[in-house]
C-alpha cells in the first residue's frame, strides 16, 4: 500500500526529550498516562455494535481479535498463534495462545471464538459487520485451544474478518439470548476484554479511562493509563496541546502547516504526516426521488471544484478522489479520472433533470417546489464545516439553495443517519487493509444498523461487490473492483471529494512509536515514556 510517510523531529522513538536527558540508550520504563484527543463520542464500549471510529478506537484498547494488522499491513497473529488455510479455501484452521485470561480471570477458550460468531450472526444483533460472515457455515472448537471455520464458498476476506474483537460467553450469553446485548453493562460500565488495558471508568461525553493489565499475555503495557477525552471542537483539542493538556491529537490542515511551526510546540510534540486511508464525501438520501436521479448527482459534482477544496480546506494535504479505492492501491483503476469541475455542464443535466424554471430568488424550480434541501455534518469539525459551506456556494451558483446544519456527532448518527433522516451528509469513511466495501455500497445493507447509510442499490454493483469478495485470486479480485470504481465514478452515489492526509501528533516525552504504512497506532501498547519524562502518577 503506497503510503508517503513523512515523520516530524526523531520519528522512531519519539520526540527530542530537551534537556535533562540521561547519557545512554533511552530504556523503556513502566508508568504515566497517556491522554489522547477524539472529537466523536464514543457509542458503546463493545465494539462488535457500533460503527464510529471513536469506539472502535476505545475497544483497541480492551479487546483483540484472532488476528491484527502489522506495520506493513500485513496479517500476524493477535489472540490466535498460527492458522492454516486448505487449498480450496473453504476450511480455516485457527490454533489459539494459551494462558489468555479476560479481564476478570476467566480463560479465554475456543468456546469464546464459537460464542463471538454466533452472537454476530444472531438476528437480534445489532451488528453491522454480519456480512463478514455470511458464508461461513460453522464455527467449531476442536478443544480448547483450536478453532476451525468451515467456509459454503471462498471467501476473501476471510482471514481477516477474524479481526473482530472476540466476545466473553460466560459475561454476555444471556444478553445475546434474550436480545438485549446493547441492554448489557459491558456497553457502558463493565467491558471485560483480554487485551492490553482494562476499563475504569467511563463518563460519556467527557472521558474513558482504561489502565494496565498486568496479566496480558503480551506483556504489560508501559504505559500504565490511558485516558480518551472526548472534546467536540478541533480548535479546543488544539488549545489543549498548546497548553499540553493532550499527548496525542490529529492536527488540521491549517495547524499543521501554519499554527505549528514555532520552537516550543516543535520541542513538546512530534508531527506525522502519512496519505490517510479515509475520504471525504457529499452523500444525499437515495430515497428522496431529486437524489434518485442520476443526473442530478452527477450536475452537483460538476458544480463542485474539488481542487479548490483541496488548496482552500486541508491546504494540499491530501488528494482528490475518484471513488472509494485508495489511491495507488491494487483496487484503485487508474483510469478513472472523476468529475471534473464544469459548471456549464452542471445547469445542463439539471434542466434535463426538469430543473429549468428559476424563481425570483435565482432558485431552480420544478412543480412549483423550488430546489433547496439541508446538508448535516458534525459539530467541531471544522474542515467538514468549510466543506459545507463551499458546496453551500457552489450550488447556489446553479439555482439550487442549501441549508446548513451542525449538529452533535452522537446525535447526528443517532436520530439521522441511523433513522435516515436526512437530506444529505458531509462526512467520511475510512477504508481498510482489504479493498472489499460490501458493508458500504451493497443494497442488502441498507437497515438502520448496517452501513449503506444513503440506501444505494445498483445490480451491477452488488454483482460485483459479491464477485470481489467471493475470489482468493487477487488477480480476478483487480478485474471487479476496477470495474466497479468505473460504474460509481460513472453513477456517483455520493459526490467523492479528496482523501486527506493523517496529520497526527504526540507528545515528544513517548517513545517506541514505529511510523509505518499503517500508520502510527499499530504498536500503541509498546509506546513508553523514559522514567525522566514521566508526567502523571497512575491512579
Amino acid at each position: 500500500m503506497l503510503l508517503a510517510l513523512a515523520a516530524g523531529c526523531n520519528g522512531e522513538a519519539g520526540g527530542p526529550p530537551g534537556e535533562g536527558k540521561p547519557s545512554g540508550a533511552i530504556t523503556p520504563a513502566y508508568g504515566d498516562t497517556r491522554i489522547e484527543a477524539s472529537i466523536g463520542n464514543v457509542s458503546s464500549l463493545i465494539p462488535n455494535v457500533t460503527s464510529d471510529a471513536a469506539s472502535h478506537e476505545v475497544g483497541d484498547f480492551m479487546y483483540n481479535g484472532l488476528v491484527t494488522l502489522g506495520r506493513d499491513l500485513e496479517v500476524t497473529g493477535d489472540l490466535a498463534k498460527s492458522w492454516t488455510f486448505s487449498k480450496d479455501c473453504l476450511t480455516l484452521d485457527f490454533k489459539l495462545e494459551q494462558g489468555v485470561r479476560w479481564h476478570d480471570g476467566q480463560p479465554f477458550t475456543a468456546d469464546d471464538v464459537v460464542f463471538t460468531w454466533e452472537t454476530t450472526m444472531n438476528a437480534k444483533t445489532p451488528s453491522p459487520y454480519k456480512s463478514d460472515f455470511l458464508d461461513v457455515d460453522r464455527v467449531e472448537a476442536r478443544g480448547p485451544h483450536e478453532v476451525r471455520i468451515s467456509y459454503k464458498r471462498p471467501y476473501a476476506k476471510a482471514l481477516l474478518s477474524w479481526a473482530v474483537p472476540m466476545l466473553p460467553r460466560h459475561l454476555l450469553e444471556r444478553w445475546v439470548r434474550d436480545g438485549k446485548l446493547r441492554e448489557a453493562p459491558q456497553n457502558w460500565t463493565a467491558p471485560i476484554g483480554t487485551g492490553p488495558y482494562r476499563f475504569k471508568e467511563m463518563k460519556s461525553g467527557e472521558k474513558v479511562v482504561v489502565v494496565a493489565n498486568p496479566d496480558y499475555f503480551k506483556g504489560r503495557p508501559p504505559i500504565s493509563r490511558i485516558v480518551y477525552r472526548i472534546i467536540p471542537s478541533q480548535a479546543t483539542i488544539f488549545l489543549e496541546l498548546k497548553a499540553k493538556g493532550v499527548d496525542v491529537a490529529a492536527l488540521t490542515a491549517l495547524q499543521y502547516k501554519r499554527q505549528t511551526e514555532y520552537p516550543a510546540f516543535e520541542k513538546a510534540y512530534n508531527k506525522y504526516r502519512y496519505a490517510g486511508a479515509g475520504y471525504t464525501y457529499f452523500g444525499f438520501n437515495l430515497k428522496d426521488k431529486r437524489f434518485a436521479d442520476r443526473r442530478v448527482r452527477r450536475a452537483f459534482a460538476h458544480a463542485i471544484n474539488k481542487q479548490e477544496l483541496l488548496d482552500g480546506v486541508v491546504l494540499g494535504l491530501g488528494r482528490r478522489a475518484t471513488g472509494p479505492f485508495r489511491p495507488g492501491t491494487w483496487a484503485d483503476n487508474p483510469e478513472v479520472k472523476g468529475v471534473p469541475y464544469d459548471p456549464k455542464r452542471a445547469q445542463a443535466l439539471l434542466a434535463e433533470a426538469g430543473w429549468r424554471e428559476r424563481n425570483a430568488d435565482g432558485l431552480l424550480v420544478k412543480d412549483g417546489v423550488p430546489f433547496t434541501f439541508e446538508l448535516l455534518t458534525n459539530q467541531g469539525n471544522d474542515e467538514r464545516k468549510k466543506i459545507a459551506e463551499i458546496i453551500q456556494a457552489s450550488l447556489r451558483e446553479v439555482g439550487v439553495g442549501v441549508d446548513i446544519r451542525v449538529l452533535e456527532w452522537a446525535a447526528l448518527l443517532k436520530e439521522h443517519i441511523k433513522k435516515r433522516n436526512f437530506d444529505s451528509i458531509v462526512l467520511g469513511w475510512g477504508t481498510g487493509a482489504d479493498p472489499d466495501q460490501y458493508v458500504v455500497w451493497h443494497s442488502s445493507q441498507s437497515g438502520p444498523d448496517d452501513l449503506n447509510h444513503i440506501s444505494y442499490a445498483n445490480p451491477e454493483v452488488d454483482a460485483l461487490l459479491e464477485a470481489g469478495r467471493s475470489s482468493c485470486v487477487q488477480a480476478e479480485r483487480v478485474r471487479y473492483y476496477h470495474r466497479l470504481h468505473q460504474v460509481l465514478a460513472d453513477d456517483q452515489p455520493l459526490v467523492f471529494l479528496y482523501w486527506r492526509d493523517a496529520l497526527p501528533v504526540v507528545s515528544s516525552r513517548i517513545y517506541g512509536i514505529q511510523p509505518g504504512p499503517a500508520g502510527i497506532k499499530w504498536n500503541f501498547n509498546d509506546w513508553f515514556v523514559p522514567k525522566y519524562l514521566q508526567r502523571y502518577t497512575a491512579g
